[in-house]
């Protein structure tokens, strides 16, 4: 019951924590232990993020449970490493040429382990997804009661209403569905780029196996599925900026073929047809 009633109080007074400041660093000197003393790291995946990276970066912190911030910057061709070095209480690291979503990911939660943290949460820095939720999260992950949290976007219903486009919404829901066959699983969406992961989680998933590409998302969750780890989902509220650099429609196609493929592959790897190499052991 108390860890019920920390989330609770994470949940809805997320904007009340008082929070403890120090100065930006480049590396990982990080002092404080602000869940339960388990060392919080949030990762953004950056590209192109200029215009939202600032707003997300504050309203990560205002939080007052993350203890340091790391942005990967994926080469992108605006102001975004320049912003990002300004920042309290985070690493920049940059890539040299643009290696791809996923390898974007690696470098994330390669880093954020390098850095000891126990709860990783990676949030997009095009600002769609609020950093309100986080204190729920970690309270999620930090009380012993998941391994990992999605973040859904599809759980209020209100998806179409605050600007996904309608035929992503479609393609959201129909993916989810035949995936959902696939695996047996019962969840709202796969697709969701908010996440947060428990570093005993991290640890044990090759995600050196997974693409560089979009789909890393999709085989990093039937990675999840397939070990068998406590995976729970929270509703979202999403925002869409014009601004904001997203898959285009092409590479979402590219995305959906994917998703079905590995879809395939871990079905017939339940029924021990095939060992795909991504799922290990």
């Amino acid at each position: 019951m108390r860890i019920i009633w920390e989330f609770c109080q994470a949940y809805h007074r997320s904007n009340e924590i008082g929070c403890f400041w120090f100065s930006a660093h480049r590396d990982f000197d990080i002092v404080a232990d602000m869940y339960r003393n388990q060392r919080v790291i949030v990762v953004m995946p950056a590209y192109n993020a200029a215009v939202t990276l600032r707003r997300t970066h504050e309203e990560t912190l205002a939080q007052g449970v993350v203890d340091h911030i790391i942005v990967v910057d994926d080469a992108s061709r605006d102001e975004t490493v320049a912003i990002a070095r300004t920042l309290p209480q985070t690493t920049v690291h940059v890539h040299s040429r643009n290696s791809g979503y996923g390898a974007n990911q690696k470098t994330c939660y390669r880093l954020a382990l390098e850095a000891g943290a126990d709860i990783v949460i990676m949030v997009h820095p095009d600002y769609q997804y609020t950093p309100h939720l986080i204190p729920a999260m970690v309270a999620l992950i930090g009380g012993g009661l998941y391994e990992c949290v999605l973040a859904s976007r599809i759980l209020g219903g209100d998806a179409v209403r605050r600007g996904m486009p309608a035929w992503r919404y479609v393609a959201n829901r129909g993916l989810t569905f035949a995936e959902n066959i696939l695996t047996g699983a019962k969840l709202s969406e796969y697709h969701t780029g908010y996440r947060a992961f428990s570093r005993r989680l991290l640890e044990k998933l090759n995600l050196t196996a997974n693409s560089d590409d979009f789909i890393f998302d999709n085989q990093m969750i039937l990675q999840i599925l397939w070990r068998g780890e406590p995976l729970a989902e929270v509703t979202c509220p999403v925002h869409y900026a014009t601004d904001a650099s997203s898959i285009n429609f092409l590479r979402s196609v590219r995305y959906g073929i994917g998703c079905l493929g590995y879809g395939v592959l871990y079905r017939l790897a339940k029924w021990h047809w095939v060992r795909p190499t991504f799922l290990g052991k």
